[in-house]
């Protein structure tokens, strides 16, 4: 299978094909963009909450917010996302960014889930290009 230049340093190629498999056609690929497509709505939604969850400082639900977008973005395959979300859910509960080790300073947390979520936003622009491009959308630089 071809994939556009780059796409193996964003996407993990054996999970990505996992869902291509689903679809009835490989020229069309319905089924397999449809969850993609959909999965950039939910993303772009699901920022919009941590944003305000960030405003709010509402620790709780940025650990939801950023759990929810882990599992989410690791279904399509996307690390680096699923890896920066990963984060803010464990920084969201008052652990470090890897969840092993209590924190004890919610600014230091907010801070951190802000620039983790930051570069999950990021990531997720970059692996949203490769993959519209992997579909057929072809954007003019």
């Amino acid at each position: 299978m071809q994939f556009p230049k780059h796409f193996e340093d964003e996407i993990d190629v054996s999970t990505f094909e996992q869902i291509l498999e689903m679809d009835d056609d490989e020229d069309d690929r319905e089924f397999s963009k449809s969850i993609a497509y959909d999965f950039f709505a939910q993303a772009d939604e699901t920022f919009k909450n941590i944003d305000k969850a960030l405003e709010e400082k509402d620790l709780p639900e940025l650990s939801a917010l950023g759990h929810f977008l882990k599992g989410s973005s690791a279904t399509l395959g996307l690390m680096k996302v699923r890896d920066s979300c990963e984060k803010v859910q464990n920084l969201g509960l008052m652990k470090d960014d890897t969840g092993n080790h209590d924190a004890d300073d919610e600014d230091e947390n907010l801070k951190a889930i802000e620039k983790n979520a930051k570069q999950a936003k990021a990531d997720l622009k970059v692996a949203e290009k490769l993959l519209r491009k992997f579909f057929g959308e072809e954007e003019e630089e």
